[in-house]
């Protein structure tokens, strides 16, 4: 489909050259002629016979240029020559043919200098035009290549998008699976069903997202609360969850999933490693023309200096990345310890809503 259009587009813009190339020689020969004491009224149906005849001569090189596009510049140069040598003695015939026809009966003799005058302008022209014609085709190959790298290039970003959104945490899974076998053998059926719709319910959402579609935040969010159902039938005794979201950023569009890894993050390293109870909070505002998101969380008072100075672990390096490829340096993602016993991880992109 994409070469078809190339072709079409090829034609067009060779018939549109064609017809200012020869409309400017035209013009070029009439204003020469003009000062040479020659007619440009009385000689302009011959010109426009005469130049008529070059456009012919000129697709028809212009086909052969195109059919054999292949070759490299050296041999194209080399045909263009070939060519002109072989046309421009034609050129020369059929303005003397006109002549011939307009000085009809008068007797015509051959003027080999006017010939040969003539023979040097069909030549320029008609090397001229291969030369402007091979610059027209090299000009439509580099925009397809480029077209071509853009695809590539795209079609290589979505896949390394949906290799950073699909890795999924090997511990959430296991650890979900490991409190549904725990539930069964408590008895908890009940529990343990609920546990099993909602990890069902958000694979099944998580796998039909498009990496590169946008949602509106509120989606986002509703998305997130079947992953905290999961988590709650395992911390439901210190587990909380907080949302504080201004009502003009519920309608601002962020990248399928991207608080997925915060929100685990703040989980795993926030509920699963505290005794006590941890709430989790989640704050969405708009500040100027971006969105900022953050998702803070408790921290053990007795966490060890190392846990609290972590970096950024898988999860979260996905979605520094993940920004890092939409947004190039529009948007930005920090994370680090905020007081003594708070963790907070922040994401910050252009203000887009839906």
């Amino acid at each position: 489909m994409s070469e078809t259009k190339g072709f079409d587009g090829l034609v067009r813009a060779t018939l549109q050259l064609s017809l200012i190339y020869w409309s400017c020689m035209f013009v070029a020969d009439s204003i020469l002629g003009y000062f040479i004491n020659i007619d440009p009224l009385q000689s302009a149906p011959l010109k426009f016979v005469l130049f008529a005849a070059g456009a012919l001569m000129t697709f028809g090189m212009s086909l052969l240029l195109f059919r054999l596009r292949g070759l490299g510049f050296p041999r194209k140069a080399v045909l263009s020559f070939v060519m002109t040598a072989a046309l421009a003695p034609l050129f020369v015939a059929v303005d003397y043919l006109n002549y011939l026809i307009c000085e009809h009966p008068n007797p015509v003799s051959f003027d080999p200098v006017y010939s040969g005058y003539m023979l040097i302008e069909g030549a320029s022209m008609l090397f001229g035009w291969s030369c402007l014609f091979i610059a027209l085709l090299y000009c439509f190959e580099v925009r397809d290549r480029e077209r071509r790298l853009a695809a590539v290039r795209e079609e290589a970003l979505a896949a390394q998008m949906q290799a950073l959104r699909y890795q999924v945490n090997p511990h959430f899974l296991f650890n979900t699976l490991n409190s549904i076998a725990g539930l069964i053998e408590e008895g908890a059926a009940t529990r343990a069903e609920r546990m099993v719709m909602s990890l069902s319910n958000f694979m099944r959402t998580t796998l039909s997202l498009d990496p590169l579609h946008d949602v509106p935040l509120a989606d986002e969010l509703r998305l997130q609360e079947e992953y905290l159902a999961i988590e709650h039938e395992r911390f439901s005794d210190r587990m909380s969850f907080r949302v504080e979201l201004a009502e003009e950023a519920r309608e601002a569009l962020v990248p399928s999933l991207i608080l997925q890894p915060l929100i685990e993050n703040a989980v795993k390293h926030g509920v699963g490693m505290a005794a006590g109870p941890v709430d989790i909070l989640l704050k969405a505002f708009r500040e100027g023309e971006r969105l900022r998101i953050s998702v803070e969380n408790g921290m053990a008072v007795d966490a060890a200096p190392e846990r609290r100075q972590m970096g950024m672990g898988l999860g979260l390096r996905n979605v520094a990345e993940r920004l890092r490829l939409r947004f190039q340096n529009g948007g930005r993602f920090s994370c680090g310890p905020v007081g003594a016993d708070r963790y907070r991880a922040v994401i910050d992109l252009p203000w887009r809503c839906a």
